[in-house]
């Protein structure tokens, strides 16, 4: 299954749920800081829209309120961001990394940890 295109609204209600757990519309809405927080009604609208893509699901329901879950991880979310910043760069991943780089979001102690992961894809690759 191909994963969702999100929102920031859409991937803010997403954090919620993958660092608070299944909540209700409510406990969703209240995660949000009080000076940035939506409507209550806003929440619930992007709620159903999240569960029409597949991005979360019910689990349960306490009484009105239904309990909401992810339904796609955190990691593949980012990943589908990523290949999507990527695009706009024709798949090319130096402008990305030398904005990181200039910026200085990337510490060499990143490099070291892309440099193992690329060694260890390099080996799996060859082993086939």
């Amino acid at each position: 299954m191909a994963l969702p295109k999100l929102t920031r609204l859409e991937l803010q209600i997403m954090e919620a749920l993958w660092t608070h757990g299944a909540s209700s519309v409510r406990e969703i809405q209240e995660r949000f800081a009080e000076k940035d927080r939506p409507a209550y009604t806003t929440v619930q609208t992007v709620v159903y829209r999240l569960e029409a893509k597949k991005a979360i699901r019910r689990v349960k329901k306490i009484g009105n309120a239904h309990i909401f879950e992810a339904a796609i991880s955190r990691n593949a979310a980012q990943r589908r961001l990523i290949d999507e910043l990527l695009s706009l760069f024709g798949g090319r991943s130096q402008p990305v990394m030398a904005h990181l780089i200039e910026s200085g979001n990337l510490t060499l102690e990143d490099v070291k940890e892309a440099e193992q992961a690329l060694k260890k894809l390099g080996k799996m690759r060859g082993a086939k």
